[in-house]
Protein backbone atom coordinates (compact mmCIF):
# COMPACT_ATOMS: atom_id res chain seq x y z
CA UNK A 1 0.00 0.00 0.00
CA UNK A 2 1.65 3.31 -0.66
CA UNK A 3 1.33 6.75 0.50
CA UNK A 4 -1.28 7.98 -1.99
CA UNK A 5 -3.82 4.94 -1.90
CA UNK A 6 -6.64 5.61 0.11
CA UNK A 7 -7.38 2.63 2.27
CA UNK A 8 -9.51 -0.34 1.34
CA UNK A 9 -13.43 -0.01 2.02
CA UNK A 10 -12.52 -3.23 4.32
CA UNK A 11 -10.23 -1.27 6.22
CA UNK A 12 -12.40 1.45 7.04
CA UNK A 13 -15.15 -0.86 8.22
CA UNK A 14 -12.59 -3.23 10.45
CA UNK A 15 -11.48 0.24 12.05
CA UNK A 16 -14.63 1.85 12.32
CA UNK A 17 -16.64 -1.49 14.09
CA UNK A 18 -13.45 -1.88 16.87
CA UNK A 19 -13.67 1.84 17.78
CA UNK A 20 -16.78 1.75 18.19
CA UNK A 21 -16.67 -1.86 20.04
CA UNK A 22 -14.61 0.56 22.42
CA UNK A 23 -17.23 3.08 22.57
CA UNK A 24 -20.30 0.76 23.90
CA UNK A 25 -19.14 -0.53 27.32
CA UNK A 26 -17.53 3.39 27.85
CA UNK A 27 -21.08 4.87 27.05
CA UNK A 28 -22.41 2.48 29.72
CA UNK A 29 -20.90 3.24 32.16
CA UNK A 30 -19.85 6.76 32.12
CA UNK A 31 -23.69 7.77 31.06
CA UNK A 32 -26.21 4.92 31.34
CA UNK A 33 -24.93 3.42 34.86
CA UNK A 34 -24.99 6.31 36.82
CA UNK A 35 -28.77 7.15 35.72
CA UNK A 36 -29.78 4.03 36.43
CA UNK A 37 -28.01 3.56 39.96
CA UNK A 38 -29.79 6.35 40.71
CA UNK A 39 -32.89 5.30 40.17
CA UNK A 40 -32.88 2.60 42.40
CA UNK A 41 -31.79 4.57 44.98
CA UNK A 42 -28.06 3.30 44.93
CA UNK A 43 -25.68 6.09 47.44
CA UNK A 44 -24.18 8.37 45.58
CA UNK A 45 -20.50 7.91 46.84
CA UNK A 46 -21.20 4.21 45.68
CA UNK A 47 -21.96 5.80 42.27
CA UNK A 48 -18.82 7.90 42.67
CA UNK A 49 -16.80 4.98 42.44
CA UNK A 50 -17.80 4.09 38.51
CA UNK A 51 -14.88 6.88 37.97
CA UNK A 52 -12.23 4.46 39.51
CA UNK A 53 -12.74 1.74 36.63
CA UNK A 54 -11.37 4.24 33.88
CA UNK A 55 -8.11 3.49 35.99
CA UNK A 56 -7.28 0.62 33.47
CA UNK A 57 -7.35 3.51 30.65
CA UNK A 58 -4.49 5.25 32.43
CA UNK A 59 -2.84 2.65 33.22
CA UNK A 60 -2.65 0.74 30.05
CA UNK A 61 0.60 2.31 29.35
CA UNK A 62 2.33 0.15 31.68
CA UNK A 63 1.43 -3.03 29.89
CA UNK A 64 1.35 -2.05 26.47
CA UNK A 65 4.77 -2.73 25.36
CA UNK A 66 3.85 -6.55 26.14
CA UNK A 67 0.75 -6.19 23.62
CA UNK A 68 3.30 -4.94 20.87
CA UNK A 69 5.80 -7.62 21.59
CA UNK A 70 3.17 -10.33 22.40
CA UNK A 71 1.46 -12.29 19.83
CA UNK A 72 -0.41 -15.11 18.33
CA UNK A 73 1.43 -16.87 15.29
CA UNK A 74 -2.35 -18.89 14.64
CA UNK A 75 -4.31 -15.50 15.04
CA UNK A 76 -1.87 -12.86 13.75
CA UNK A 77 -0.63 -10.40 16.40
CA UNK A 78 -3.66 -8.01 16.67
CA UNK A 79 -6.48 -10.41 15.94
CA UNK A 80 -4.83 -12.62 18.70
CA UNK A 81 -4.96 -9.84 20.90
CA UNK A 82 -8.61 -8.50 19.96
CA UNK A 83 -10.33 -11.09 19.70
CA UNK A 84 -10.46 -12.87 23.39
CA UNK A 85 -10.31 -9.23 24.62
CA UNK A 86 -13.27 -8.68 22.78
CA UNK A 87 -14.41 -11.70 23.61
CA UNK A 88 -14.11 -10.86 27.02
CA UNK A 89 -16.55 -7.87 27.00
CA UNK A 90 -18.88 -9.80 25.44
CA UNK A 91 -19.05 -12.70 27.32
CA UNK A 92 -19.48 -10.02 30.69
CA UNK A 93 -21.82 -7.94 29.26
CA UNK A 94 -23.87 -11.67 28.64
CA UNK A 95 -23.43 -12.32 32.13
CA UNK A 96 -24.95 -9.16 33.31
CA UNK A 97 -27.95 -9.26 31.14
CA UNK A 98 -28.70 -12.91 32.55
CA UNK A 99 -28.78 -10.92 36.08
CA UNK A 100 -32.04 -9.53 37.56
CA UNK A 101 -31.45 -5.55 38.10
CA UNK A 102 -32.10 -5.46 41.68
CA UNK A 103 -29.69 -7.85 42.25
CA UNK A 104 -26.84 -5.93 40.69
CA UNK A 105 -27.74 -2.42 42.20
CA UNK A 106 -28.53 -4.08 45.40
CA UNK A 107 -26.88 -7.08 47.30
CA UNK A 108 -24.72 -7.88 43.99
CA UNK A 109 -23.56 -4.42 43.73
CA UNK A 110 -20.03 -4.92 44.22
CA UNK A 111 -19.82 -7.93 41.27
CA UNK A 112 -21.43 -5.50 39.16
CA UNK A 113 -18.63 -3.02 40.00
CA UNK A 114 -15.84 -6.09 39.43
CA UNK A 115 -17.09 -7.07 35.89
CA UNK A 116 -17.45 -3.65 34.82
CA UNK A 117 -13.70 -3.31 35.78
CA UNK A 118 -12.76 -6.49 34.15
CA UNK A 119 -15.24 -4.98 31.00
CA UNK A 120 -12.63 -1.80 31.28
CA UNK A 121 -9.50 -3.59 31.49
CA UNK A 122 -10.04 -5.50 28.48
CA UNK A 123 -11.75 -2.62 26.29
CA UNK A 124 -8.18 -0.29 27.64
CA UNK A 125 -5.97 -3.25 26.22
CA UNK A 126 -8.14 -4.07 23.34
CA UNK A 127 -6.98 -0.22 22.43
CA UNK A 128 -3.69 -0.68 22.56
CA UNK A 129 -3.77 -3.30 20.14
CA UNK A 130 -6.73 -1.52 17.28
CA UNK A 131 -4.23 1.63 17.70
CA UNK A 132 -0.94 -0.51 16.21
CA UNK A 133 -3.56 -2.31 13.92
CA UNK A 134 -4.62 1.18 12.59
CA UNK A 135 -1.01 2.92 12.40
CA UNK A 136 0.23 -0.31 10.31
CA UNK A 137 -2.66 -0.50 8.08
CA UNK A 138 -2.84 3.58 7.37
CA UNK A 139 -0.78 4.58 4.88
CA UNK A 140 0.18 8.70 6.11
CA UNK A 141 -1.86 10.40 4.15
CA UNK A 142 -4.92 8.75 4.68
CA UNK A 143 -4.30 8.34 8.54
CA UNK A 144 -6.50 11.84 9.63
CA UNK A 145 -9.28 9.49 7.90
CA UNK A 146 -8.70 6.52 9.76
CA UNK A 147 -8.53 8.90 12.74
CA UNK A 148 -11.89 10.27 12.29
CA UNK A 149 -13.04 6.86 11.90
CA UNK A 150 -11.64 6.35 15.77
CA UNK A 151 -13.20 9.26 17.05
CA UNK A 152 -16.76 8.93 15.33
CA UNK A 153 -16.54 5.38 15.87
CA UNK A 154 -15.91 5.77 19.29
CA UNK A 155 -18.78 8.41 20.06
CA UNK A 156 -21.41 6.12 17.89
CA UNK A 157 -20.53 3.67 20.42
CA UNK A 158 -20.81 5.63 23.40
CA UNK A 159 -23.74 7.56 21.84
CA UNK A 160 -25.75 3.89 21.63
CA UNK A 161 -24.76 2.82 25.04
CA UNK A 162 -25.45 5.92 26.90
CA UNK A 163 -28.57 7.90 25.35
CA UNK A 164 -29.63 5.35 23.48
CA UNK A 165 -29.75 2.61 26.11
CA UNK A 166 -31.33 5.48 28.54
CA UNK A 167 -34.06 5.83 25.71
CA UNK A 168 -34.98 1.85 25.71
CA UNK A 169 -34.12 0.52 28.77
CA UNK A 170 -37.84 2.17 29.99
CA UNK A 171 -39.60 -0.27 27.23
CA UNK A 172 -37.06 -3.38 26.92
CA UNK A 173 -36.46 -3.59 30.23
CA UNK A 174 -32.16 -4.04 32.00
CA UNK A 175 -31.95 -7.58 30.74
CA UNK A 176 -33.34 -7.30 27.09
CA UNK A 177 -30.94 -3.80 26.32
CA UNK A 178 -27.82 -5.14 27.84
CA UNK A 179 -28.11 -8.42 25.97
CA UNK A 180 -29.10 -6.53 22.84
CA UNK A 181 -25.62 -4.43 23.89
CA UNK A 182 -23.80 -7.34 24.10
CA UNK A 183 -25.35 -8.42 20.51
CA UNK A 184 -24.23 -5.80 18.95
CA UNK A 185 -20.78 -6.53 20.31
CA UNK A 186 -21.11 -10.01 18.68
CA UNK A 187 -22.06 -8.02 15.47
CA UNK A 188 -19.16 -5.83 15.39
CA UNK A 189 -16.19 -8.23 15.90
CA UNK A 190 -17.43 -9.88 12.61
CA UNK A 191 -14.67 -8.20 10.87
CA UNK A 192 -11.91 -8.53 13.00
CA UNK A 193 -13.08 -12.05 12.87
CA UNK A 194 -12.48 -12.14 9.13
CA UNK A 195 -9.91 -10.06 8.58
CA UNK A 196 -6.56 -11.80 6.76
CA UNK A 197 -3.94 -10.39 8.86
CA UNK A 198 -1.17 -13.06 8.76
CA UNK A 199 -1.51 -12.63 4.95
CA UNK A 200 -1.67 -8.78 4.83
CA UNK A 201 0.48 -7.61 7.93
CA UNK A 202 3.85 -9.61 8.30
CA UNK A 203 5.75 -9.19 11.46
CA UNK A 204 8.89 -8.04 11.59
CA UNK A 205 9.71 -8.85 15.31
CA UNK A 206 13.48 -8.38 14.78
CA UNK A 207 12.83 -4.54 14.81
CA UNK A 208 11.47 -5.25 18.49
CA UNK A 209 13.02 -5.14 21.90
CA UNK A 210 13.37 -8.09 23.21
CA UNK A 211 10.78 -9.53 25.74
CA UNK A 212 11.70 -10.05 28.95
CA UNK A 213 12.64 -8.43 32.11
CA UNK A 214 13.20 -4.27 31.67
CA UNK A 215 11.01 -4.27 28.40
CA UNK A 216 8.45 -1.46 29.89
CA UNK A 217 11.79 0.64 30.24
CA UNK A 218 13.76 -0.25 27.05
CA UNK A 219 10.51 0.27 25.11
CA UNK A 220 10.22 4.10 26.16
CA UNK A 221 13.53 4.85 26.69
CA UNK A 222 13.75 3.96 22.76
CA UNK A 223 10.60 6.51 21.96
CA UNK A 224 12.12 9.52 24.10
CA UNK A 225 15.50 8.88 22.15
CA UNK A 226 13.81 9.46 18.45
CA UNK A 227 14.65 12.98 16.91
CA UNK A 228 12.15 15.44 18.01
CA UNK A 229 10.66 13.00 20.45
CA UNK A 230 10.63 15.53 23.23
CA UNK A 231 9.80 18.73 21.06
CA UNK A 232 6.71 16.68 19.88
CA UNK A 233 5.44 15.42 23.63
CA UNK A 234 5.37 18.99 24.27
CA UNK A 235 2.55 19.50 21.64
CA UNK A 236 0.64 16.74 22.63
CA UNK A 237 0.50 17.55 26.31
CA UNK A 238 -0.50 21.19 25.23
CA UNK A 239 -2.41 20.89 22.32
CA UNK A 240 -5.94 20.21 23.88
CA UNK A 241 -5.03 22.06 27.00
CA UNK A 242 -7.73 25.28 26.44
CA UNK A 243 -10.44 23.36 25.46
CA UNK A 244 -9.56 20.95 28.91
CA UNK A 245 -9.83 24.30 30.83
CA UNK A 246 -12.99 25.50 29.46
CA UNK A 247 -14.99 22.34 27.95
CA UNK A 248 -15.86 21.53 31.65
CA UNK A 249 -17.82 24.19 32.76
CA UNK A 250 -20.03 24.50 29.66
CA UNK A 251 -23.10 22.00 30.96
CA UNK A 252 -22.70 23.89 34.46
CA UNK A 253 -23.26 27.11 32.75
CA UNK A 254 -26.19 26.52 31.01
CA UNK A 255 -27.29 24.82 34.16
CA UNK A 256 -26.80 27.88 35.84
CA UNK A 257 -29.19 29.39 33.12
CA UNK A 258 -31.95 26.97 33.94
CA UNK A 259 -31.26 24.30 31.46
CA UNK A 260 -32.79 21.08 32.74
CA UNK A 261 -31.22 17.44 32.26
CA UNK A 262 -33.75 16.99 29.73
CA UNK A 263 -32.77 19.63 26.98
CA UNK A 264 -29.06 19.32 28.04
CA UNK A 265 -29.33 15.93 27.01
CA UNK A 266 -30.99 16.89 23.75
CA UNK A 267 -28.06 19.10 23.37
CA UNK A 268 -25.50 16.40 24.40
CA UNK A 269 -27.18 14.33 21.55
CA UNK A 270 -27.19 17.07 18.62
CA UNK A 271 -23.75 18.22 19.32
CA UNK A 272 -22.23 14.73 19.55
CA UNK A 273 -23.29 14.26 16.32
CA UNK A 274 -21.81 17.58 15.14
CA UNK A 275 -19.00 16.08 16.87
CA UNK A 276 -18.72 12.86 14.44
CA UNK A 277 -19.33 15.30 11.67
CA UNK A 278 -16.29 17.11 12.32
CA UNK A 279 -14.17 14.27 13.03
CA UNK A 280 -15.56 12.93 9.30
CA UNK A 281 -14.52 16.49 7.64
CA UNK A 282 -11.39 16.87 9.69
CA UNK A 283 -10.18 13.89 8.23
CA UNK A 284 -10.88 14.31 5.08
CA UNK A 285 -9.36 17.93 5.02
CA UNK A 286 -5.88 16.30 6.75
CA UNK A 287 -5.60 14.19 3.85
CA UNK A 288 -5.92 17.72 1.77
CA UNK A 289 -3.38 20.20 3.59
CA UNK A 290 -1.15 17.96 5.28
CA UNK A 291 -0.09 17.84 9.46
CA UNK A 292 0.99 21.50 9.84
CA UNK A 293 -1.89 23.27 8.36
CA UNK A 294 -4.34 20.73 9.81
CA UNK A 295 -3.30 21.06 13.22
CA UNK A 296 -3.01 25.24 13.14
CA UNK A 297 -6.41 25.81 11.25
CA UNK A 298 -8.09 23.28 13.50
CA UNK A 299 -6.23 24.29 16.75
CA UNK A 300 -7.30 28.08 16.05
CA UNK A 301 -11.17 26.74 15.69
CA UNK A 302 -11.07 24.58 18.79
CA UNK A 303 -9.84 27.87 20.62
CA UNK A 304 -12.78 29.64 18.56
CA UNK A 305 -15.15 27.63 19.91
CA UNK A 306 -14.04 27.68 23.36
CA UNK A 307 -13.91 31.52 23.25
CA UNK A 308 -17.48 31.55 21.74
CA UNK A 309 -18.99 29.96 24.75
CA UNK A 310 -18.51 33.26 26.58
CA UNK A 311 -21.04 34.52 24.53
CA UNK A 312 -23.80 32.15 26.16
CA UNK A 313 -23.05 33.20 29.66
CA UNK A 314 -25.98 35.69 30.30
CA UNK A 315 -27.93 34.30 26.99
CA UNK A 316 -28.53 31.25 28.35
CA UNK A 317 -32.20 31.30 27.12
CA UNK A 318 -31.64 32.33 23.01
CA UNK A 319 -31.55 28.30 22.30
CA UNK A 320 -31.04 29.11 18.68
CA UNK A 321 -27.40 31.27 19.80
CA UNK A 322 -27.02 27.91 22.08
CA UNK A 323 -27.29 25.47 19.59
CA UNK A 324 -25.14 27.01 17.11
CA UNK A 325 -22.13 27.33 19.30
CA UNK A 326 -22.33 24.32 20.96
CA UNK A 327 -22.43 22.54 17.74
CA UNK A 328 -19.40 24.78 16.08
CA UNK A 329 -17.62 23.78 19.26
CA UNK A 330 -18.15 20.46 19.39
CA UNK A 331 -17.30 20.19 15.22
CA UNK A 332 -14.06 22.03 16.08
CA UNK A 333 -12.69 19.62 19.05
CA UNK A 334 -13.69 16.90 16.56
CA UNK A 335 -11.37 18.24 13.72
CA UNK A 336 -8.57 19.22 15.85
CA UNK A 337 -8.66 15.74 17.71
CA UNK A 338 -8.70 14.04 14.35
CA UNK A 339 -5.38 15.88 13.09
CA UNK A 340 -3.35 15.50 16.71
CA UNK A 341 -4.24 11.78 16.76
CA UNK A 342 -3.39 11.49 12.71
CA UNK A 343 0.34 13.29 13.62
CA UNK A 344 0.72 11.10 16.89
CA UNK A 345 0.52 7.95 14.58
CA UNK A 346 3.12 9.12 12.33
CA UNK A 347 5.24 9.24 15.26
CA UNK A 348 5.05 5.45 16.22
CA UNK A 349 8.02 2.87 15.40
CA UNK A 350 7.71 -0.02 13.09
CA UNK A 351 6.52 -2.64 15.63
CA UNK A 352 5.94 -0.44 18.73
CA UNK A 353 2.50 1.27 16.82
CA UNK A 354 0.26 0.32 19.92
CA UNK A 355 2.82 0.91 22.65
CA UNK A 356 3.83 4.30 21.08
CA UNK A 357 0.70 5.88 20.64
CA UNK A 358 -0.48 4.90 23.58
CA UNK A 359 2.19 6.73 25.61
CA UNK A 360 1.50 10.05 23.76
CA UNK A 361 -2.36 9.55 24.38
CA UNK A 362 -2.62 8.57 27.81
CA UNK A 363 0.07 11.71 28.34
CA UNK A 364 -2.19 14.07 27.03
CA UNK A 365 -5.37 12.81 28.52
CA UNK A 366 -3.27 12.68 32.31
CA UNK A 367 -2.31 16.57 31.98
CA UNK A 368 -5.96 17.37 30.02
CA UNK A 369 -7.45 15.78 33.13
CA UNK A 370 -5.32 17.97 35.78
CA UNK A 371 -6.35 21.07 34.08
CA UNK A 372 -9.96 20.15 33.85
CA UNK A 373 -10.11 19.85 37.55
CA UNK A 374 -8.89 22.93 37.89
CA UNK A 375 -11.64 24.49 35.86
CA UNK A 376 -14.26 24.84 38.50
CA UNK A 377 -11.97 26.31 40.93
CA UNK A 378 -11.31 29.41 38.07
CA UNK A 379 -14.94 29.52 36.91
CA UNK A 380 -15.37 30.19 40.29
CA UNK A 381 -13.23 32.93 40.84
CA UNK A 382 -13.00 34.47 37.60
CA UNK A 383 -16.63 34.06 36.18
CA UNK A 384 -17.30 32.25 33.37
CA UNK A 385 -16.33 34.49 30.63
CA UNK A 386 -12.85 34.88 31.66
CA UNK A 387 -12.65 31.65 32.07
CA UNK A 388 -13.72 30.43 28.56
CA UNK A 389 -11.98 33.60 26.84
CA UNK A 390 -8.77 32.39 29.37
CA UNK A 391 -9.28 29.28 27.81
CA UNK A 392 -9.15 30.11 24.23
CA UNK A 393 -6.43 32.35 24.69
CA UNK A 394 -4.04 29.29 25.81
CA UNK A 395 -5.22 27.17 23.27
CA UNK A 396 -3.98 29.49 20.57
CA UNK A 397 -1.28 30.23 22.24
CA UNK A 398 0.52 26.28 22.42
CA UNK A 399 -0.10 26.83 18.88
CA UNK A 400 3.32 28.27 18.83
CA UNK A 401 4.37 24.74 20.09
CA UNK A 402 3.30 23.51 16.86
CA UNK A 403 5.22 25.84 14.72
CA UNK A 404 7.98 25.55 16.75
CA UNK A 405 8.19 21.54 16.29
CA UNK A 406 7.35 21.38 12.97
CA UNK A 407 9.96 24.57 12.42
CA UNK A 408 13.27 22.77 13.78
CA UNK A 409 11.58 19.34 12.24
CA UNK A 410 12.19 21.04 8.96
CA UNK A 411 15.78 22.29 9.42
CA UNK A 412 16.82 18.86 10.76
CA UNK A 413 18.70 17.15 8.58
Amino acid sequence: MTLSHRPANTTLVLLASLYCAQGLPSGLVAHSLPVLLRQNGVDLALIGLLKLLALPWLLKVLWAPWIDRIGSRRLGHHRGWILPLQGTVIFCLAGLALIAPQALFGSAFWLLLGMLLLINLAAASQDVATDGLAVRLLPERWRGLGNSLQVGGYKVGMLASGSGLLLVIGGLGWNLSIGLLALALVVLTLPILFFPEKRLLPQHIEQAEPAGPGLLWRHYQGLLAQPGMLAWLAVVLTFKLGDALGSPMIKPMLVDQGWDTSALGQLTLISSLAGIGGALLGGLLYARIGALRSLLTFGALQALGIAAMALLVGRGGDAVLVYAVSLFEQAADGMSTVALFAVMMRMCRPEHEGADFTLQASAQVLLAGVVGACSGLLARWLGYQVLFVSAAALGAFMLVLVLRYFRNAAESP
